[in-house]
């Protein structure tokens, strides 16, 4: 085996001139993060949008106009809420199939998601994904991806691409607390260290995965721990709280346009539905999801922030709820009345290996 050139490193690894690895910079500590009025209302009228947004797709489903399996978002807004308002055009973001909050937060016109929730030809994906499988390059969304944790290494293949490009643009890389005790996570985690890749892993922890209670199925419980042994640091953060999330997500977003590897952030959530339409959810009590709907809820949270700020009024908060509705129910009503796909779009945009 050929030796090894002296002082030879690995791609992104900083190193002292006496050829050792430099000592890991830390984050910074977390600090209340005031937001402007402005703020707080486009958090409000996003998350409010999501909730409206999803609420509809449980309906359309249960009446047969969604088929297939559909994964809500219902409860976990503040978390893609608060970290795309600190990402920028060129960064690039992936997710699993519970996705469509992340392509409203991406800017995706509603219309083109619903279509591709009922399989028409005018969906994201021409009606041929469904509720797991979308995808916009223009938006810089990488797709949701049905297959447990996949998503995660070909984020971090995002995060190279962009370092590849010398660019400071970030790959963020959602995944569930099932999904974080995978095989695949932990070898994505040892490669982004070692090449110092520019991507925050997020782990949407909603306590349940599936219908597994996180302590019943992790050694570890505290998630963000799991980057420790490659040397990703790692910070649980209040996943209900679009404050305290985009406060963690911008320091993490610094450090990787900075040059400084992965991160690893634990968004402590929780999901109001089963996790998927066909789960009756009954591995937990009524009492513990109206608990958290009642002290917890991320949109409660911004809407008290606006009417004790003197921001906004109920009247006013009204107003845009029944605008959002409005616009949910054209979305609805779009997709319903757009075609199915050609049978021949069944022979389009298959890779055949020859």
């Amino acid at each position: 085996m050929a030796k090894q050139p002296s002082g030879s490193q690995s791609p992104g690894k900083k190193m002292t001139k006496s050829g050792k690895p430099a000592a890991r910079r830390k984050p910074q500590k977390p600090k209340q993060l005031e937001a402007s009025p402005e703020e707080l209302s486009e958090f409000y009228r996003q998350m409010l949008l999501m909730r409206r947004f999803e609420e509809k797709a449980g309906q359309m489903y249960g009446m047969g106009l969604i088929g297939g399996f559909c994964h809500l978002y219902i409860g976990q807004e503040a978390v893609v809420s608060g970290i795309q308002s600190t990402l920028k055009k060129g960064d690039s973001i992936i997710t699993s199939y519970r996705d469509h909050a992340h392509m409203l937060a991406c800017g995706i016109d509603p219309d083109g998601i619903m279509a591709e929730l009922t399989g028409r030809a005018s969906g994201l994906s021409k009606g041929k994904g469904g509720s797991m499988h979308m995808f916009s390059v223009e938006h810089g969304f990488y797709g949701g991806h049905g297959i447990v944790g996949a998503q995660v290494p070909i984020g971090a293949g995002l995060a190279f691409a962009h370092k590849y490009r010398k660019t400071d643009n970030v790959s963020v890389v959602y995944f569930g607390d099932g999904a974080a005790n995978q095989g695949q996570i932990y070898e994505t985690f040892n490669m982004a260290e070692l090449w110092g890749l520019p991507v925050i892993f997020v782990i949407e922890n909603n306590q349940y995965a599936m219908g597994t209670a996180v302590k019943r199925a992790s050694s570890e419980v505290e998630l963000f721990r799991r980057g420790e042994s490659f040397k990703i640091p790692g910070e649980a953060v209040d996943g209900m709280d679009v404050l305290a999330v985009k406060e963690a997500a911008t320091r993490a977003v610094d450090w990787c346009r900075a040059g400084n590897g992965p991160m690893l952030l634990e968004m402590n959530t929780y999901r109001y539905r089963g996790h998927s339409m066909s789960d009756p959810a009954k591995y937990r009590s009524k009492e513990e999801v109206q608990k958290m709907r009642a002290e917890h809820d991320p949109i409660d949270q911004v809407k008290k922030k606006l009417l004790d700020g003197d921001i906004m009024s109920e009247d006013d908060m009204k107003a845009i709820d029944k605008e959002i509705k409005a616009r949910v129910a054209e979305a609805a009503k779009f997709a319903q009345e757009s075609p199915e796909p050609d049978a021949t779009e069944l022979y389009t945009d298959i890779l055949v290996a020859e």
